[in-house]
């Protein structure tokens, strides 16, 4: 918390200043409250030097308390049914062989309606303890109620590690998670390991350019987002079961603010869903115009998997956004990964380079992608494709 003197003459800059209202006049006089988080404002406005950080090492916080790592488990509502996001999945595997390391417990944490029907398959993936809230009151996502439900549980058994899928659902909890607890939160991870006890977040920095390991040292819980798809989902405990703990918690009033009125949900066919897709089919700048794209339609066609697109062809208007697979687009795993015309970049790589087989299609022989292709073709993806199609209906019709 920050340092008042008797220098203060209360004229009040630094509560103005403070971004967290952490400053209050009492008797003319400034006090900090548990709001305070250091960020170091007033005392650069401070007009007399009144205010001061604290001697590094004085705000030292004990951590002892804080173990194990949990898992948020997103449950995700096509219409017809819900089910367990994949990407939860993941993150317990993951999260196993975190604990494992540290020597701590797992734990998935399941916030929604009727979320007893997931305790076997999350037990499965190698959680020690499952933490349900559920209630009709969570059947739908609402900020308010799920970060006020995850605050609780957090404040309540102290975790060391909390993760995250990188969803628009964990997107939008996470950060705001972050903000209640004054506590640090690295996004889209690719890579998660331990270091002397703390968790190293690996994530691309600088366009990636580079890849940035960050660690936080001084505050818990320690907190990243994972995109789906980095990680492999891997059954470690088979017809196990978790310790469930389970806890009522109230929706808070001002979740009410937000109210669903109705709900519309497009039907989606295989082609669309890229991040599920186990065959993928990516064309890049070399495929040129939607002639082009439109023989990696055919090909996905007869291989039943989904279109992609590099950041260069999304730019073109080849593909709308959301068909962009990299780092500012989508993640893939599949077990077919084909990139027809494009060159490789690193922020491509990121997005697809967990793919199981990856074969690349480009008239340049020195083009990066041949650098993580199983197999590589050098010539125009364009003359290529057609004989392909062909062969492959000639190969069906036997």
């Amino acid at each position: 918390m920050i340092q008042v003197s008797e220098k203060c003459v209360g004229c009040g800059k630094c509560v103005s200043t403070c971004p967290f209202g952490a400053l209050s006049l009492v008797n003319r006089k400034a006090v900090p409250n548990a709001s305070c988080t250091m960020c170091g404002a007033c005392v650069s406005v401070c007009p007399v030097k009144a205010l001061s950080l604290p001697a590094q090492g004085a705000v030292k916080k004990d951590l002892s308390a804080y173990k194990g790592v949990w898992a948020f488990i997103e449950i995700t509502d096509d219409g017809k049914s819900q089910k367990v996001r994949p990407v939860g999945f993941e993150l317990l595997t993951k999260g196993r062989e975190l604990a494992d390391q540290l020597g701590e417990e797992l734990a998935a944490v399941v916030i929604g309606d009727g979320v007893e029907k997931y305790f076997a398959e999350l037990s499965s993936y190698g959680a020690d303890k499952i933490y349900s809230v559920s209630s009709p009151a969570y059947h739908d996502y609402n900020t308010l109620a799920y970060t006020n439900a995850m605050v609780t549980l957090i404040k309540k058994y102290n975790p060391s590690v909390v993760l995250f899928p990188s969803t628009y659902i964990g997107r939008d909890l996470s950060p705001r998670i972050s903000a209640e607890l004054f506590v640090g939160l690295t996004a889209d991870c690719t890579g998660l390991s331990i270091a002397d006890g703390l968790l190293i977040q690996t994530r691309p920095a600088f366009g990636g350019n580079i890849m940035a390991d960050i660690k936080c040292p001084d505050y818990r819980p320690q907190m990243s987002t994972v995109r789906p798809n980095v990680f492999k989902k891997v059954v470690t405990r088979p017809g196990s079961m978790a310790q469930v703990v389970s806890e009522v918690i109230g929706v808070p009033a001002q979740a009410g603010k937000v109210r669903i009125m109705s709900k519309y949900f497009d039907e989606v066919g295989a082609q669309e869903k890229l991040d599920e897709a186990e065959v993928v089919i990516a064309g890049g700048r070399g495929m040129k115009d939607a002639a082009g794209f439109g023989l990696l339609g055919q090909l996905a066609e007869q291989l039943g998997g989904a279109v992609g697109a590099s950041r260069a062809a999304i730019d073109l208007g080849l593909l709308p956004k959301e068909k962009q697979v990299g780092q500012s687009g989508v993640t893939v795993a599949a077990k077919l990964y084909i990139a027809c015309g494009i060159s490789g970049a690193v922020q491509h790589i990121v997005g697809m380079e967990h793919s199981d087989v990856i074969i690349g299609v480009n008239k340049d022989a020195n083009a990066p992608i041949f650098n993580v292709c199983k197999y590589g073709f050098v010539g125009d993806a364009r003359q290529l494709l057609p004989k392909v199609v062909d062969a492959i209906k000639r190969a069906k019709a036997k």
